[in-house]
């Protein structure tokens, strides 16, 4: 896993690490790690041309030590000040080293090989003013590699919120730990690839706020010698209607690709017959119009059920999302589903493993929340959902993130934009839906089942590399799974 803690405990870590070091060793090992990183960018450190973007923080020292280093190894080091003045020591350290200081920030920004910004530290909150707004924007327009120190300037580092201009960087160096800003859109998104610089915060770490997993830690349950169908699960899924059909093909596919021992499907007779055609191994049961908690008698035993993809959300679906929840197994509610628990909320009260797959519109519906505002601040709505509905919230999007109250956000690290399109959904569910059949626990089976869906969609998307990406439906999702969690260790 990568973990990754929010400001306030970063800041009581370096506190706690600083009274037993002597006085700018942590400044020192940020800086070389730091230099370290943007050497190896360049072709050849010798007569590169490097600009710091410094701010009066430690960020800024950071990137001022840094400098010093790469200019003792011979690069043409520029600094350009911002505002307040520059961390003392460490413009000694650039002086001394043969860098300089200039106001002529423009073109030397443009021509530049390598620029660092050290313009704010991980304590900045709000949009970046003048002239912290300006550098930002040139920086991230100049031709040169961009590196952020610590974080791009601009970005909130606890949350990942942009308010105006920020940087854009090509490489991110972060220290001591990761920030959730780093993780989760829209910050992400400006921070490139992430490299993270051991300063020794390890021991005064506590607990994790965020954590993204790497392929070791996704483990769906593999079967063993005395498996069946059975023992791998069996996922019931109420899905379609006649008006949406396609939704249960592909939410019976998700199932199936996600390791289900068997699927028991069940809709009215159109989206039925659908999937018997699409899905011939899936067992299917066809529900009278009004049907309730007797079609789930009839459609069997099943240890997990899935319920609302084009399900409709008149009386019908409403008494179908009720049955579900009223069991005591697991349930995934998505899509259609969703609309109705924003009217009967009530009926998350339940004992069993409850997940939720909304994305920021139904889960705006779901808790009262403008879309917008869940959008700029998702990890705060995303734990909040979680308290509220007392549930495990999958929030769709960007950066798709899962909470459970009193545990780590999950971000999954393997999205891509291309997952933007019908029907992609309908395959998250079916596949989150297997994996709880299969028995995992409700956290782990939606963050594993995002980051299965996420890594079929690249695979998709560029199955053949040098060639670019190519648009994708959902279908080709669910051809990739298979691929996906071959993939895994």
């Amino acid at each position: 896993m990568r973990f990754a803690h929010e400001v306030g405990k970063v800041r009581a870590a370096e506190r706690a690490l600083m009274a037993r070091v002597p006085e700018g060793t942590l400044m020192q090992r940020a800086a070389a790690g730091l230099a370290s990183v943007c050497a190896g960018l360049l072709p050849a450190v010798y007569g590169a041309r490097v600009v710091l973007l410094v701010g009066g923080g430690d960020n800024g020292g950071d990137a001022l030590h840094a400098g010093a280093r790469l200019a003792r190894r011979g690069a043409r080091v520029t600094a350009v000040q911002a505002g307040s003045s520059p961390h003392q020591g460490g413009a000694a350290a650039l002086r001394a080293a043969g860098g300089r200081f200039t106001d002529e920030h423009d073109d030397v920004i443009a021509a530049a090989d390598l620029i660092i910004d050290g313009l704010t530290g991980i304590g900045g909150t709000g949009g970046l003013r003048e002239p912290h707004a300006r550098l930002a924007a040139l920086a991230s327009e100049a031709p040169g590699i961009v590196v952020a120190c610590d974080l791009p300037s601009g970005v909130d580092a606890s949350t990942g919120r942009v308010d105006g201009v920020a940087v854009r960087a090509d490489v991110t160096v972060t220290f001591g730990t990761h920030k959730p800003g780093l993780l989760i859109d829209p910050g992400a998104s400006r921070c490139g690839a992430v490299e993270l610089v051991d300063i020794g915060l390890g021991a005064d770490l506590p607990d994790p706020d965020v954590v993204a997993a790497r392929p070791v830690d996704v483990r769906p349950p593999e079967p063993g010698p005395e498996s069946d169908k059975y023992r791998r699960g069996v996922a019931g899924i109420l899905a379609g209607g006649d008006e949406f059909t396609g939704a249960a093909v592909l939410c019976a596919g998700g199932a199936l690709r996600g390791g289900a021992g068997m699927v028991r499907f069940a809709s009215v007779a159109h989206p039925v017959e659908l999937v018997r055609h699409r899905w011939p191994e899936a067992v299917t049961t066809v529900a009278e119009r009004g049907e309730g908690g007797k079609l789930l008698e009839r459609v069997g035993r099943v240890q997990a059920w899935v319920v609302g993809p084009g399900l409709g959300t008149d009386d019908a679906a409403e008494r179908l999302v009720a049955a579900a929840l009223s069991t005591d197994l697991p349930v995934l509610v998505d899509a259609d589903g969703l609309t109705v628990l924003a009217r009967r909320r009530d009926l998350l009260r339940r004992a069993a493993p409850t997940v939720l797959t909304p994305h920021a519109g139904e889960l705006a519906r779901l808790i009262g929340a403008d879309r917008e505002v869940i959008e700029a601040r998702r990890l705060e709505h995303v734990r909040r959902a979680a308290t509220e509905l007392q549930a495990t919230v999958l929030l769709k999007g960007s950066t798709t993130l899962i909470a459970e109250e009193d545990r780590p956000v999950r971000v999954n690290p393997t999205g891509t934009p291309r997952l933007a399109t019908a029907g992609t959904g309908d395959v998250l569910a079916g596949l989150i839906g297997a994996l709880l059949a299969n028995g995992m626990p409700a956290l782990d089976a939606a963050a594993a089942g995002a980051y299965l869906h996420g890594l079929a969609a690249r695979l998709a998307t560029a199955p053949h590399l040098g060639t670019g990406e190519a648009p994708i439906t959902a279908d080709d999702v669910l051809e990739a799974l298979p691929a996906a969690f071959r993939t895994l260790p």
